[in-house]
C-alpha cells in the first residue's frame, strides 16, 4: 500500500490558539486562552481601558476579575444599574490553572488561589444558590491575565465609537508595566504570537522541503506518486 501523503493535523482545545470559544458547559483547559466577557458601567469601562482591570474585593469566589464565556451573564452587570449605563467587553483571558467550584460551601470557594489555582470556574446550572441565573461564571485572580480586545455591547453608537477609539489608542501605546504575557511578533508560518526572546523553531519538511514551524497545527505534503 503506497503512502498518499505525509504530515499532520491537530485539533486544538484552546491551550494554544488564542480566543477559542467553548460551550459554557466545557471546563476551560489549564493554561488555555479563551474569549470571555465582562460587564461594567460606562465610567468604569473608560477606566479599565486606560488603566487595566483591578481585583474585585468582594464576590462569591473571593478576590479577582469576574468574567464569563456567556455574554448573557455579562450583560446583566453592573447589577441594579440602568441599561443605558452598561458596557460589555470582549476579553482575551489566560486562565492558568482552573478549579471547578460547583456546590454551595465548597471547601475552596474562597481559597482556591492559595491552593495554587489561577481561575475559579462555576459551570452553568450547577445548583450554586448564589448564581440564580444558572449561567457560567469565572473568577481570574490576577488582572494581568485579562485583556480587553473589543466592545461587545454599548448603550448607544456614540459610546461604542468612543470606547473603540480609546481602546485602539491604548493598544497602540506603550504597555503599562510591560506586556503581561511577553507577546511580540506573530510567526509568519503558524500565525501565533511568539514570546519575546523565544522565536519559533522553523525548519524544512523532510518530505516536501517546505518551510514549516513546529507549532503549526496542520501540514500536508503533496501526494506522492506511486513508484513502480
Amino acid at each position: 500500500m503506497s503512502v498518499q501523503f505525509s504530515g499532520w493535523e491537530v485539533v486544538d482545545d484552546g491551550a494554544s490558539f488564542s480566543g477559542v470559544e467553548l460551550e459554557q458547559s466545557q471546563k476551560p483547559q489549564n493554561r488555555g486562552v479563551y474569549s470571555m466577557y465582562h460587564g461594567t458601567s460606562v465610567a468604569s469601562a473608560r477606566h479599565i481601558i486606560s488603566n487595566g482591570f483591578q481585583q474585585s474585593t468582594r464576590g462569591m469566589l473571593g478576590k479577582g476579575v469576574y468574567v464569563s464565556r456567556d455574554i448573557k451573564k455579562a450583560s446583566h452587570y453592573p447589577l441594579n444599574s440602568a441599561i443605558s449605563d452598561r458596557v460589555v467587553f470582549k476579553l482575551r483571558v489566560r486562565v492558568g490553572r482552573v478549579k471547578r467550584i460547583d456546590q454551595d460551601n465548597h471547601p475552596m470557594q474562597l481559597t482556591w488561589h492559595s491552593h495554587g489555582y489561577d481561575t475559579a470556574w462555576v459551570p452553568p446550572r450547577c445548583g450554586l444558590s448564589a448564581v440564580r441565573s444558572g449561567l457560567e461564571e469565572d473568577c481570574v485572580f490576577d488582572p494581568k491575565r485579562v485583556e480587553v480586545v473589543g466592545i461587545a455591547k454599548a448603550p448607544d453608537s456614540n459610546t461604542q465609537r468612543e470606547l473603540k477609539q480609546l481602546l485602539a489608542k491604548t493598544s497602540k501605546g506603550p504597555a503599562k508595566g510591560g506586556n503581561s504575557d511577553g507577546a511580540a511578533d506573530v510567526c509568519s508560518l503558524c500565525k501565533r504570537k511568539a514570546q519575546q526572546g523565544s522565536p519559533h523553531i522553523k525548519q524544512q519538511c523532510w518530505e516536501c522541503g517546505k518551510n514549516i514551524c513546529i507549532l503549526m497545527s496542520k501540514h500536508f505534503c503533496p501526494a506522492k506518486e506511486e513508484r513502480g
